[in-house]
């Protein structure tokens, strides 16, 4: 349960009026059983199967005439061992690197500094069924060096109008290179309304050009469309991503992945679950790479902060040249051939508090 602490400062001696400071400590446990059959077959407990485990604190002060400030710290929680993998952190200790942001919001909308996801992997990712997280996430958003979270970042986030919302995104590289080395461009705009969601995202990736400093690309530009429509007794789903890869020294990467997911209720406290997903990587001059990935899952919700959960996924790659691979975390997964194919069945238990 949400534990919140409530306290009342005075701002000065001067008769200064009183601002109100509140204080939640929040989380998710979350862990499952998980075998994987690939080219070798690896099971075992890991985390994260259908939330991301994290640990969180996060405030909010009323500074009065609509001006609030706000502090995010949140990291990641490799529960099966009690290190601190996770949301760009290795671990094995614990750092704030899921989320570690301070605000300023008014009727204006909201000022936002420090490290979190980018508005345009947010617009468009929530439409995975699966939470991008567990086997049975997509992993449009996990090839070619994509990075979802930025550090060093300055984001405006829009406040509602009529459904309508905006946000742009910049992160500063921060590299002797060049003032643009290792800098990030993003926006979305997003639009929820009743059953009809829809989302888009575009955003520019500058990798440095000094050796050593990024193994894999100089930049990456990439944007992805995403909507939904709730009918009541299923929800469909659908994303996509187009994401160009200028490799440092070598040739053009371009990658065109896209999603479909199926949502359907199950009496009052289960959701069905069924996705597709479509990975394309052309190189230039090279090999047409493809591979098709199916999952299929079931949550029960035992109460409102604890569920149990059940997903299988499996992978075929279409050529010799492909090696793509299904997601999860707190286990190595096996290898998979060139052109071959990968499985896996996953059992879990989430709490949130």
């Amino acid at each position: 349960m949400k534990k919140s602490l409530i306290a009342l400062a005075a701002v000065a001696a001067s008769g200064a009026a009183f601002a109100q400071s509140s204080v939640t400590v929040f989380g998710i446990v979350d862990a499952a059983v998980t075998v994987y059959d690939g080219k070798d077959t690896v099971s075992g407990l890991g985390n994260s199967g259908n939330s991301s485990s994290r640990l969180g604190f996060r405030g909010v002060e009323d500074l009065g005439n609509g001006l609030k400030a706000q502090f995010w710290l949140e990291g990641a929680i490799a529960n099966d061992d009690g290190t601190g993998a996770g949301g760009g952190a290795t671990g094995p200790g614990f750092e704030f690197k899921r989320r570690s942001t301070i605000s300023l919001l008014s009727n204006y909308g909201e000022l936002r500094l420090g490290r979190s996801t980018t508005a345009a992997y947010d617009a468009v990712s929530r439409y995975d069924n699966f939470g991008t997280v567990g086997v049975g996430a997509s992993r449009v958003w996990s090839t070619g060096g994509y990075d979802v979270r930025r550090s060093n970042m300055l984001g405006y986030y829009s406040n509602d109008f009529s459904g309508f919302k905006f946000a742009l995104n910049y992160a500063f590289g921060e590299q002797t290179a060049g003032a643009r080395d290792g800098s990030y461009l993003g926006g979305s705009a997003t639009y929820d309304n009743g059953p009809l969601s829809v989302g888009f995202g575009a955003e520019k990736f500058r990798r440095s050009s000094v050796a050593g400093v990024t193994p894999v690309a100089d930049d990456i530009t990439a944007y992805g469309l995403g909507a939904s429509y709730n009918f009541g007794v299923v929800k469909l789903a659908g994303a996509y991503l187009n994401q160009e890869n200028k490799v440092l020294g070598g040739a053009k990467v371009d990658r065109d992945h896209f999603l479909l997911a199926l949502s359907a209720p199950v009496g009052a406290a289960g959701e069905a679950k069924l996705s597709y997903n479509r990975y394309n990587q052309d190189v230039a001059g090279g090999t047409d790479l493809k591979a098709d990935q199916f999952a299929l899952g079931y949550v029960h919700n035992l109460s409102k902060r604890t569920a149990v959960y059940g997903t299988y996924a499996f992978l075929k790659n279409k050529n010799n040249g492909s090696g793509f691979t299904l997601g999860g975390a707190g286990l190595t997964l096996p290898a998979v051939d060139a052109g071959g194919k990968i499985q896996a069945f996953q059992v879990g238990v989430r709490h949130a508090f």
